[in-house]
């Protein structure tokens, strides 16, 4: 092998290796939080006027990270090289310009690509993706220099495999809390140290401009240089252009109100006794199927003399109409509803916080039944546990994950030995 042909080697499966990687890493991320997709995916909609396509948001959530985890992995493990190659060619030659057209005109803030997991700026995305389609090309015009794995007889199950497995992964996600939550509200966080700025921190630094006019000509100045004593100019505008942002901290505003309108976010966060909250972002979006446990919660607070409140981002009118269809008799407050759904993904979802601190979290369908709410609430009282069973969840997924494809690919590494030997025989 010469030195172009080596050369042309290493590059192809430096390719290989970088595409699988950030696939893998990019369909993971969102499959763990579904439907966090899902809702990036209809701020592209609405940006495009494309709001008809509104009630396909969760579909297109599990089919985009399904398709990008199962491309990764084939790519990683040189499966379908040749169509798999051709399959990333393609999705990197839609996304490219998708995310320069993000990048020029900024309809939405950041792409999603990753998720919370990695949250980077719409130039970081094109330039990321400038990268991978670059790779992309290298592994499409040497794919048959690409290593694998696997003998061609066992690739049909790898894809499906993986491609099922990230799809069965985000429908346990939808139905139930995010497995791994990249939010700030995560377990363990406290609220009111993440909305603190530190001493020192950086602040916003902005650009003044002020446009005087005279004799018909208009003049801008600088803050330094306007003349403020000069009674022959007249003042017309000023313009503020932010120049370099400061420190902002990971949660930027945290109000919660009552029905009068009073912002009563301070008893909550700083109450040190635990405090019990029903998130609903839109009541009449709400599912109402565990209405028994939520009242049996309800009651479990009652009983513990313990603060419970319906936080919602619905009109009044709504609460009054969830109250007469459920019978709800606990108080209600008021928050954003942008707010709401980063707090929890789920519509209910239940929040237990003490002095500000997220102790648990409950998707409706967890809420635990009036025989064991005290032992749940209880349980979730102590981090140490709760953190020992979200690592537990994790290397359970890479198990579920890794085992099948090990065994395939011994079943396949010995079969192909044992004919090898047998032709040679």
């Amino acid at each position: 092998m010469n030195y172009k042909e080596t050369a042309i080697k290493i590059l192809t499966e430096c390719s290989r290796l970088l595409i699988g990687v950030v696939f893998i890493f990019s369909g993971f991320v969102k499959a763990v939080d579904p439907m966090g997709g899902a809702i990036k995916i209809g701020d592209y909609l609405t940006s495009f006027g494309l709001d008809m396509l509104q009630p396909f948001t969760v579909l297109a959530s599990f089919a985009l990270s399904a398709a990008e985890f199962a491309m990764g992995v084939c790519m990683l493990l040189g499966v379908y090289r040749r169509y798999n190659s051709f399959l990333v060619l393609l999705f990197m030659a839609f996304m490219t310009p998708l995310t320069l057209y993000l990048a020029i005109f900024n309809p939405v803030s950041d792409c999603g690509c990753f998720g919370d997991a990695v949250v980077i700026t719409n130039w970081e995305t094109f330039f990321k993706n400038l990268v991978l389609s670059a790779a992309a090309i290298m592994v499409f015009m040497n794919c048959g220099k690409m290593f694998q794995c696997f003998t061609y007889k066992v690739y049909w199950f790898v894809a499906l495999f993986s491609y099922f497995f990230c799809i069965g992964f985000a429908y346990w996600n939808y139905n139930h809390l995010p497995v791994m939550d990249f939010r700030p509200y995560k377990i363990g966080a406290n609220i009111p140290s993440l909305m603190a700025i530190p001493d020192g921190a950086p602040e916003d630094e902005y650009k003044y401009t002020f446009v005087y006019e005279k004799d018909g000509v208009q003049k801008e100045f600088s803050l330094e240089n306007y003349p403020q004593n000069d009674s022959t100019w007249t003042f017309v505008e000023s313009k503020t252009e932010l120049i370099k942002k400061g420190y902002e901290p990971p949660v930027a505003s945290f109000n919660i109100y009552n029905a009068e309108g009073d912002d009563v976010t301070d008893e909550i966060l700083h109450n040190p006794q635990p405090v019990l909250l029903l998130i609903a972002p839109k009541l009449e979006k709400a599912d109402d199927e565990q209405i028994d446990e939520i009242n049996g919660v309800y009651d479990y607070a009652l009983e513990y003399e313990m603060p419970f409140y319906c936080v919602t981002g619905s009109s009044p009118e709504m609460i009054d109409e969830w109250s007469d269809n459920t019978g709800a008799e606990y108080p209600f407050r008021m928050a954003d509803e942008v707010l709401l759904k980063t707090i929890i993904r789920s519509n209910p979802g239940l929040v237990l916080l003490k002095d500000g601190t997220v102790m648990g979290k409950w998707h409706y369908n967890d809420i635990p039944d009036e025989e064991h709410v005290k032992a749940e609430i209880e349980d979730h009282l102590n981090l140490s546990e709760t953190k020992e069973k979200e690592d537990g969840w994790l290397i359970t997924i890479l198990l579920t994950f890794t085992v099948p494809l090990l065994l395939v690919w011994v079943y396949d590494f010995f079969r192909f030995r044992r004919r090898r030997k047998e032709k040679a025989e």
